[in-house]
């Protein structure tokens, strides 16, 4: 992977040069990882004028990670409880040294403090914004990535499978979480890609619901939403199932509209389409059957080493898919004091020559009565 780090991290530096930047220092952590390999608690990456180094705090502040550096990257600790002892500062000082007369910074990341004290320690540095450029260099993911979110996504289908498989009526929303992401650890997930929603009945459809202490009952629906984490690349799946031996008529057609809603979605992914048509797609399934309110603000986000990242599908998004981008659909509708459904899937998008879309999260999204 060391090739892989290097090539990501030169694309960087042309970027930088071309805006007239002579060295870049990056602090966001998911960035930090991309470019490095790893990202210990509170390192920075600099892209120096004539070394590139990964900058940490002392021993003492860093929490243990299983990932390791780009071995080719050097890595300069500072030392244990040194004056000021702030990598990023300790960058800009290093970038002074070796003689930059201009640094990039993720001004979106540093706090004010921060920024000031880079322009104290190094006041020769003319400090210019990186933007989100990394970020954007992060939304195409190579075949490493994608073979990481894929088999996240089967831990995820996994955790979720066996958790159908349990009795679950009288079992509060609080406590199918705690197990759902137990069993993604107990399947060799880093952990969680975020905390688990569980929702069941007036809870059900509604998005980022944080579960309560309201039990499974007869009747309900039973919204789950969970993802893993694997290797850092995080995934993510929602479904909504009907507790008891039969749906109701009402639960049928609106499962049926959203399913037909997300489908519009995941058919829409293909390389060259405008993120806010995907977004289009799905969402005009729900605003002619009379949704239109209370819908949430996109259809669906890319996902990576964050839950959230570009490119954003809703309505004002700008840009278009280009082919590897992983991305979620995710759809619902939510009846205040009923209850809802939400469907959610990370996909692939692919050329209709490579077979179109790539679902990665594969539990079936027939409307199964538990």
């Amino acid at each position: 992977m060391s090739e892989v780090y290097a090539a990501r991290r030169t694309r960087l530096r042309e970027y930088c040069n071309a805006g007239g930047s002579a060295a870049a220092l990056v602090s966001r952590p998911a960035n930090v990882r991309y470019l490095a390999g790893a990202a210990p608690q509170g390192a920075v990456l600099l892209l120096g004028k004539t070394e590139d180094l990964l900058v940490r705090a002392g021993p003492d502040a860093e929490r243990p990670t299983p990932e390791r550096p780009d071995e080719h990257l050097r890595v300069q600790t500072l030392p244990a409880g040194s004056a000021g002892g702030d990598p990023a500062v300790a960058a800009a000082d290093i970038a002074e040294g070796q003689g930059a007369d201009s640094l990039a910074v993720e001004e979106h990341h540093l706090t004010v403090a921060r920024h000031r004290a880079l322009n104290s320690v190094a006041p020769r540095l003319r400090l210019t914004t990186l933007g989100t450029a990394v970020e954007q260099l992060r939304v195409v993911k190579d075949e490493e990535e994608i073979s990481a979110l894929r088999i996240g996504a089967e831990i995820a289908d996994q955790a979720l499978g066996e958790l159908l498989e349990s009795i679950l009526v009288g079992r509060t929303e609080r406590h199918l979480a705690l197990e759902l992401e137990r069993r993604l650890v107990d399947h060799g997930a880093d952990g969680p890609a975020f905390p688990t929603s569980v929702a069941t009945g007036p809870h059900a459809g509604r998005p980022g619901h944080r579960p309560t202490d309201r039990r499974v009952e007869e009747g309900d629906f039973l919204s789950v939403c969970l993802g893993a984490t694997y290797r850092g690349y995080r995934c993510e799946i929602g479904r909504t199932f009907v507790i008891g031996t039969a749906p109701a008529d009402w639960q049928i057609e609106l499962y049926d509209l959203v399913f037909a809603s997300q489908r519009a979605g995941r058919e829409s992914l293909v390389p060259g389409a405008a993120c806010r048509d995907v977004d289009r797609a799905a969402r005009q399934v729900l605003d002619s059957a009379g949704y239109k309110e209370g819908l949430t603000a996109l259809t669906g986000h890319g996902v990576g080493l964050e839950i959230d990242e570009d490119p954003q599908l809703s309505p004002a998004a700008m840009g278009k898919l280009d082919a590897c981008v992983p991305v979620t659909v995710e759809p619902g509708v939510h009846l205040p004091g009923r209850g809802g459904v939400r469907i959610d899937d990370t996909l692939v998008v692919r050329p209709e020559a490579d077979g179109g879309p790539e679902l990665l999260t594969i539990t079936t999204k027939e409307l199964l009565a538990l």
